[in-house]
């Protein structure tokens, strides 16, 4: 499926690669795009997250301090049953497919296409997110998917994720959606508190610094703060999963700007480049 996927992907990314190159433009997204569907160094980053983080779940169980949440306390939580929380895009589920048509249309972030794709349930697991999350569930631990997919598309998303093998709990909800309660918005703050009410919550799975605290908004320099403020966590109870391809840390490198012109962006894209000349 993979290599098949990837050839298919070659060909018609290349056509449009050649169509363009009178223009001398390439889609923002292409190089990182391949790389996702074809290196192997792609799905061997995914098993480097959830291998170690299986075997730390014992441990993690046993230790009723242990809590990756940034608002638990250990006194608060000692008695609560345990649970870990995974984004769904570029976390458990590849969308690459999604961002090779953007390319073959020269197109950019598309919102009714984008919930055509995921209305297709079409999205393959990232390597070693199944294996993880099945594992944890045979634990007796609860199993969460925070997403900014719509509410919309929640049956959709619910169907993917079970046709792959995805744990889903019958009792309680576990896909946690954008809008899909009034105060459920894309910081996912709310979200997470509803399950830090009756959780103690071991272990945060992202491809995006917000899935773990929030990061809106700020500068790269703050970014770069907060990921040596909570440097104990990466590896152990935070795990961040490779997104070379669309994510808050753009945003961040414009600065949070919207409405940039193409030549504008590239303008600021060279001017990032640090050749430490």
């Amino acid at each position: 499926m993979r290599i098949f996927q990837s050839i298919t992907t070659i060909t018609f990314i290349l056509l449009i690669s050649a169509c363009s190159s009178t223009k001398n433009v390439q889609h923002p997204t292409l190089q990182g795009t391949l790389w996702v569907q074809n290196a192997a160094e792609y799905d061997a980053l995914g098993l480097q997250a959830f291998k170690p983080a299986t075997a730390l779940l014992d441990m993690a169980v046993a230790d009723s301090s242990w809590i990756a949440s940034t608002v638990q306390s250990p006194q608060q939580v000692s008695d609560l049953p345990p649970a870990v929380i995974l984004d769904i895009d570029e976390t458990v589920l590849d969308n690459s497919p999604f961002q090779a048509r953007m390319i073959e249309q020269n197109s950019s972030f598309n919102p009714d296409e984008w919930t055509k794709w995921v209305l297709e349930g079409n999205a393959d697991a990232v390597a070693g997110a199944l294996e993880f999350t099945q594992a944890a569930d045979k634990k007796g631990i609860t199993v969460f998917f925070v997403s900014n997919r719509d509410a919309e598309t929640e049956e959709a998303t619910r169907e993917n994720m079970e046709q792959l093998g995805f744990p889903l709990d019958g009792d309680t909800d576990t896909v946690l959606l954008n809008s899909e309660q009034e105060d459920w918005n894309s910081n996912k703050i709310n979200r997470r508190a509803v399950i830090e009410k009756d959780f103690r919550v071991i272990m945060l799975f992202g491809d995006d610094l917000n899935d773990f605290i929030p990061a809106k908004n700020i500068s790269e320099e703050e970014r770069d703060r907060l990921i040596n403020d909570h440097a104990e966590k990466w590896g152990k109870k935070w795990f961040i999963l490779p997104n070379p391809t669309y994510g808050s840390w753009e945003q961040a490198l414009y600065n949070f700007e919207g409405g940039l012109s193409a030549e504008q962006r590239e303008s600021i894209n060279k001017e990032k480049l640090d050749t430490r000349q």
